[in-house]
């Protein structure tokens, strides 16, 4: 129920709650959330330059104590929190938050960590620049007044705005559902884009994108939006670009280098960032980064350590950039007040547009009033020259009448206002210098007015005023300026990097030591003596390789599979080791047949007992899961026996008992996955092992801690083609049937 005049007015609650709702979301919209797409101001902010204005504080002017300002804003025009006021004004003079700041602060305003300002009472404020150029022409009937929220005095209803602020400084605002998001731009393009729209009312979007590209954000940074999206965003009005964080790479000798970010994306706080990164180091979450430190003075200068040489610069940054705001997306939503204060969705275009039509609205204004004081002076002007005319007989009525208004009105056909400026003149002012000078202001005035007509008259001038008006407007705050240059640089869309593992790894020398029964460890350091190596009791050596931490181990079983461990993830040289085995899904029905490390582009020739066998690459053998992958078909009783890297011209295959066979290795076909060939023939025998080697370098073999090597001319009766039996092997052979 509602109270009317004393009584009570039933009404539902459903009624009534969608009535006042309603008019709250109006109120929100209105007059206080979304921005005017004239000025590009909100009343809070319209209101606080209006109150500096009228304390006289002009970028020539001293400064005055923010709590002055905000009490006046608050006591006049706002009333609203003093804190939120202030909270719009400190805004508003933040470099880093503002492309063009409105205000001139004195004092501690806050900083690009999220520190807050210090309180009203020790912070001191004055316009500037651009702020004086949003109210030039408030006093010439350039705008419309309303009153204040107490009718005691007026507030400008928008700014005459000779500054494309809206585009200029960007503007957010949350409403009761809708809300609006502007990017800052600079003005210098958006002035060029201005011009191009004045000469080509209709010109495209993406025309209009090539004169201003995007974004100019107060911090600079790099938007790597592609064109084609930028322009999708600029012609509906909604969409977002991508921001990066500038960054370098700094070399400090020796192969080691570090990351310095020296811009970071817009609205991000530093002190914020530092913490979500050094959060994500502490969960392991960005294995590419050592460590960070915050070298910050007046700009900034963030210092990123790789955790690894092996890692690249891009990559590093490329996992900042997926993981933390090192890369943000600033949101468009062009939704905005038009002049008839509808709430809107706006192109770039129509935004571009509505601002010229809104400065066209005020030079018909200010023009229109400027000849209203033309025709007014020349009005007194007029009645001044009656008098140098009339002087005496003016003398005279003055003297000797009792009305000398009527008089002189009816004598000279004068108005109120003629008559009220001369018998306000003073003396002094009847010398004949003055006469002069007045017939010279009344020739001036006349000009003027001739020549404003006819501004009014022709569009086309008009137009060309407004150009002048751009133009003049990028001279003082364009790219040529300090303040106008252009922060944010356009950058094409970064390609995707690819962050491999061995990246995430730090490069260490390794010696992997794995014993007879399968245990492994990787021991640091290379040139190990073997003798000192220890084992299991009733275990030995077997392997014993040389490697890197980045490098991959593959292991071929008896059941033809290969499978691939990084040497990373292998047990330190404490202790025996691991069982290799439980490393991947081998069963206790294989045993493992060689160890490799992986050399990309390699090539490997496998065997089985039965003879068999081919060349396969040796990025074909990598497998990407625990149950390996199968290169070598094996079955029954047969199983795989030998592997050995292709490093030579020939091939040596010796059995079991003690056949040998060298043939040309171009004899065996090179193949992914199979049975393979005959590699030597067998009645009643078993291949053992197979060999590379150069023929002129000769087939070297190793007996205990001897090496052997018989040469082209010792091992001519030995050379035959592939699937022969081969010979009883030469004198000076291991006992063993082995090479090694």
């Amino acid at each position: 129920m509602t109270i009317v005049g004393g009584g009570v007015r039933q009404e539902a609650f459903k009624d009534a709650l969608s009535e006042r709702y309603l008019s709250y979301a109006l109120s929100t919209i209105m007059a206080r959330s979304l921005p005017d797409v004239r000025d590009g101001l909100k009343p809070v902010h319209r209101r606080l330059l209006h109150a500096m204005r009228q304390l006289r504080l002009d970028p020539d002017q001293g400064y005055k104590k923010c709590a002055r300002v905000v009490g006046d804003v608050m006591g006049k025009y706002h009333p609203h929190g003093d804190q939120a006021i202030y909270d719009a004004l400190v805004r508003l003079a933040q470099e880093f938050a503002v492309r063009y700041p409105l205000v001139d602060g004195q004092g501690n305003f806050g900083n690009v960590d999220g520190d807050n300002a210090a309180a009203m009472r020790y912070t001191e404020a004055r316009m500037t620049e651009v702020a004086q150029a949003l109210l030039e022409g408030i006093d010439d009937d350039a705008v419309d007044f309303r009153e204040t929220y107490d009718g005691e005095g007026s507030e400008p209803v928008v700014l005459p705005s000779n500054f494309p602020n809206l585009l200029a400084n960007g503007a957010t605002g949350i409403a009761v559902g809708m809300a609006s998001s502007v990017p800052p731009h600079n003005v210098g393009e958006i002035c060029d884009a201005l011009s191009h729209l004045l000469k080509t009312p209709n010109a495209t979007i993406a025309k209009l994108v090539d004169l201003m590209p995007g974004p100019d954000f107060p911090t600079g940074g790099l938007l790597v939006e592609d064109r084609a999206t930028i322009v999708d965003a600029y012609g509906s009005g909604r969409g977002s670009f991508r921001v990066r964080a500038r960054w370098e790479s700094e070399d400090l000798g020796r192969g080691q280098y570090q990351v310095v970010i020296t811009e970071i994306p817009y609205q991000v706080q530093k002190s914020r960032l530092i913490e979500r990164i050094a959060e994500l180091m502490h969960n392991r979450k960005l294995p590419l980064l050592g460590d960070i430190r915050d070298e910050s003075a007046d700009d900034i200068r963030l210092v990123l350590e790789p955790k690894s040489r092996n890692v690249t610069a891009e990559m590093l940054m490329e996992s900042l950039f997926r993981n933390t705001e090192m890369e943000s997306r600033f949101s468009l939503n062009m939704n905005v007040l038009d002049a008839d204060h509808v709430p809107r969705v706006m192109t770039l275009r129509e935004v571009l547009q509505a601002y010229l039509d809104h400065r066209h609205v005020v030079l018909v204004r200010v023009t229109e009033h400027r000849l209203e004081k033309i025709a007014e002076r020349l009005n007194v002007l007029q009645g001044y020259m009656i008098v140098f005319l009339n002087l005496d007989e003016i003398i005279a009525i003055i003297r000797e009448e009792d009305d000398p208004r009527e008089v002189m009105k009816k004598r000279w056909d004068l108005n109120d206002a003629q008559v009220d400026a001369i018998l306000n003149m003073r003396l002094r002012s009847l010398r004949r210098l003055e006469e002069i000078g007045i017939r010279k202001e009344i020739e001036g005035l006349e000009g003027e007015q001739k020549s404003l007509k006819g501004l009014l008259k022709d569009e086309s001038k008009r137009l060309k005023y407004l150009a002048a008006e751009v133009a003049e407007v990028k001279k003082k705050f364009g790219q040529k300026t300090e303040l106008g240059k252009r922060r944010t640089d356009i950058a094409e869309a970064p390609a995707v990097v690819a962050v491999p593992l061995e990246a995430m790894i730090e490069r260490e020398a390794v010696t992997v030591v794995c014993s007879d029964k399968g245990w492994v460890r990787a021991l640091r350091g290379h040139d190990l003596d073997a003798k000192d190596l220890k084992f299991k009791e009733g275990d030995k050596g077997k392997f014993v390789l040389e490697a890197e931490t980045t490098d991959k181990l593959l292991v071929f079983a008896t059941n033809g599979r290969f499978y691939t461990v990084g040497i990373d993830k292998l047990p330190g040289g404490r202790g025996h080791g691991e069982p290799l085995r439980l490393m991947f899904d081998l069963g206790n029905d294989a045993d493992i047949v060689a160890l490799q490390v992986h050399i990309p582009g390699a090539k490997l020739v496998v065997a089985s007992s039965d003879g068999r066998g081919f060349v396969v690459p040796e990025d074909d053998v990598v497998a990407q899961t625990k149950s390996g992958k199968q290169v070598l078909n094996v079955k029954g009783d047969v199983e795989a026996v030998a592997c050995a890297s292709v490093i030579g011209d020939h091939l040596a295959v010796l059995g079991r008992k003690r056949k040998l066979l060298v043939y040309p290795l171009s004899e065996l076909p090179e193949m992914s996955r199979g049975r393979g060939v005959v590699l030597q023939s067998y009645s009643n025998d078993l291949l053992s092992d197979v060999a590379t080697f150069n023929m002129k370098d000769g087939l070297t073999t190793m007996t205990g801690d001897r090496h052997r090597t018989f040469t082209k001319q010792e091992l001519k009766d030995w050379v035959g083609k592939r699937a022969q039996a081969g010979r009883k092997v030469p004198r000076g052979f291991p006992a063993a049937p082995r090479f090694s």
